[in-house]
């Protein structure tokens, strides 16, 4: 299984894989801007709106970062295998 998952991201077309790179690198970008933003709530000024504000933030870019990965190996796959 795991063999399967290595050759499959292996082999991923160099074009999505730029995509998927840059989309990974935003989201990446806005979970450090949320824990900025939770690091300020827990030292500075304790504010429901900001740990709101910070904790939403956070699971957006999670949730971002993984339909990068996903919707980039489901494009490779119909394009390459016709699925």
């Amino acid at each position: 299984m795991l063999q399967k998952l290595k050759n499959l991201l292996k082999n991923v077309n160099q074009k999505i894989l730029k995509i998927m790179k840059y989309g990974l690198k935003f989201s990446f970008t806005v979970c450090i801007i949320a824990t900025i933003i939770l690091c300020t709530y827990l030292l500075f000024y304790h504010s429901q709106f900001l740990y709101l504000l910070g904790l939403t933030s956070f699971k957006f870019g999670m949730i971002i970062g993984l339909e990068f990965i996903v919707c980039g190996l489901s494009v490779d796959a119909i394009k390459n295998y016709g699925l």
